[in-house]
C-alpha cells in the first residue's frame, strides 16, 4: 500500500474516532469537527493489513477511495442504525429535507416498476406551470437517457443553479409521441404544512415533515382557519418521521405558555440541554387534536409527548413508533458529512420514548392508505376512522364548553 493511501486512512479513520460528540441544538443540527485523535499503532496496522489483503485478493480490482468510503460507512452505520456517513449527494438532500428549498424545476417523483415517475409537480413551480402531470413517466433529461442510474441520480440531474435550463422528456399515457419540456430552473420552496377547514367550526393541519419554515408555516395556516373562528385544530402528524429538533420545540411553542418543551442528554455540556415555552397560545386555549401512528417518528413525537404531558390536546390514533435519539450533521471535507446520534430526549414528564413511542390518549387504529403520502393529498372525512374520531371528540368539546358558558 502506498504511504500517501497509509496516510489518507490514518487520518481518515483516526477523524471519526476522534469525533467529539457534541449537539448543535438540531435534530439534524451542524457542527464543525475537533482536531483528529490518534491511532494506536495495532490499530493503524491492522487497518492497513486488511486493506492490503482485500485489494490483493478480493475477486474483483477495488481502489483506494471505494475501501476508505466503504470503511467509514461500516464503522459509522455499525454505531446504530440512525447514524451514517453522506456523500455529497446525500449531504445535499439532507440539507434540502431541512432548510425546505433547493434550486430546480419541482417536481415531486418516485420509482415505479424501473421507471422515475411524476409524483406531482409542486405548484407554482416551473414543472406545474409548462404542465407537467403526475403519472407522467421520465426518460430523458437533457440529452442523457433515464435508465439504470438511482432516483438520487435523476434528481440531481434536475437540480441545479437557479437561472439555468433543463429539458425534460416524458411519456404520457394517451399521449402518441414523447412530450418535452424546457424548463428553467429556479429557487423551490418545499412546503411542509398544509391546511383546510373540516366544517364551520374546526380546522385541520398537516405536518408532513419539520424543516426550517415549519412553524411559521403552521402559524400562518392556523392565522388563515381562524379567519373562521374555529373553536378547535386537528394537527395531523401521522406518517411524519420528524426534522429539526428545533422545529419541534418551536411548532409546540405556538400552544404552550409555559413549562418544559423537551429535554436531552448526552455524553458532552452540548449534548445536555432543556428547551422551554415562551410565548403566548396562538389558539388561547381552544381545543386541538394530535392524529399519530407508527409512522409519527422523532420529532412529531416530541410534539405529541410536549402537547400531551402539558394536557395541550389530545392524543388520538395508535402508538408512535419510538425514535428518541437525536442526530448531529457533522461537514466534512469534499461536501461531505456524518450524521452521528450525540443524544437522547425526554418528554416534559421526563419519559424516553425510544423503542417505545408515545402511547394515544385515545387508541383508534388507523388505515394504511390514511393520510395520503402527498401533502397535497385531501383529507377523506368518511372512511379515514382515525380523522373521523379526531372530528367526533371536537364536537363533544364544543358541546362541553358551550353548556359551560
Amino acid at each position: 500500500m502506498s504511504l500517501k493511501t497509509r496516510a489518507i486512512l490514518v487520518l481518515v479513520i483516526g477523524t471519526v474516532m476522534g469525533l467529539g460528540l457534541s449537539l448543535g441544538g438540531d435534530m439534524l443540527a451542524e457542527r464543525k469537527l475537533t482536531p483528529p485523535g490518534d491511532l494506536s499503532f495495532e490499530q493503524a496496522q491492522l487497518i492497513e493489513e486488511v486493506m492490503d489483503r482485500v485489494k490483493r485478493d478480493y475477486i474483483d480490482p477495488v481502489d483506494d477511495q471505494q475501501l476508505v468510503e466503504s470503511a467509514i460507512r461500516a464503522m459509522v452505520s455499525e454505531l446504530d442504525r440512525h447514524s451514517q456517513f453522506l456523500d455529497e449527494h446525500e449531504y445535499k438532500d439532507i440539507q434540502v429535507s431541512t432548510t425546505g428549498s433547493y434550486s430546480g424545476v419541482g417536481i415531486e417523483v418516485s420509482t415505479e416498476n424501473d421507471d422515475i415517475v411524476v409524483v406531482a409537480p409542486i405548484d407554482g413551480t416551473p414543472a406545474q406551470r409548462a404542465g407537467i402531470r403526475s403519472g407522467d413517466r421520465i426518460i430523458a433529461i437533457d440529452d442523457h437517457v433515464v435508465g439504470e442510474e438511482t432516483l438520487s441520480e435523476t434528481i440531481g440531474r434536475m437540480r441545479g443553479r437557479s437561472g439555468t435550463h433543463v429539458i425534460l422528456t416524458v411519456e404520457r399515457s394517451g399521449a402518441n409521441d414523447a412530450l418535452v419540456f424546457n424548463l428553467r430552473r429556479e429557487q423551490i420552496k418545499v412546503a411542509s404544512v398544509r391546511h383546510e377547514m373540516l366544517s364551520p367550526d374546526f380546522g385541520y393541519t398537516r405536518i408532513s415533515q419539520f424543516t426550517d419554515t415549519t412553524a411559521a408555516e403552521l402559524s400562518d395556516a392556523v392565522t388563515a382557519l381562524d379567519e373562521q373562528e374555529i373553536s378547535g385544530l386537528i394537527i395531523d402528524l401521522r406518517n411524519n418521521p420528524g426534522g429539526i429538533l428545533d422545529a419541534a420545540v418551536d411548532v409546540s411553542d405556538l400552544f404552550l405558555e409555559t413549562g418544559v418543551i423537551v429535554t436531552a442528554d448526552g455524553r458532552t455540556p452540548e449534548a445536555r440541554f432543556s428547551r422551554d415555552a415562551s410565548g403566548d397560545d396562538i389558539l388561547s386555549g381552544r381545543s386541538i387534536v394530535v392524529l399519530v401512528n407508527e409512522g409519527s417518528a422523532s420529532a412529531s413525537e416530541i410534539v405529541a409527548g410536549a402537547l400531551q404531558d402539558h394536557h395541550r390536546a389530545t392524543v388520538i390514533g395508535t402508538k408512535t413508533f419510538g425514535k428518541g435519539l437525536v442526530q448531529t450533521v457533522m461537514p466534512l471535507s469534499r461536501g461531505r458529512a456524518i450524521k452521528l446520534t450525540t443524544s437522547r430526549y425526554y418528554t416534559p414528564s421526563g419519559d424516553s420514548i425510544h423503542e417505545t413511542g408515545i402511547e394515544p390518549d385515545i387508541i383508534v387504529e388507523g388505515d394504511a392508505n390514511f393520510p395520503g403520502y402527498g401533502l397535497s393529498e385531501t383529507v377523506d372525512r368518511e372512511q379515514d376512522t382515525q380523522l373521523m374520531q379526531a372530528i367526533d371528540y371536537l364536537r363533544h368539546q364544543r358541546v362541553m364548553h358551550s353548556d359551560a358558558g
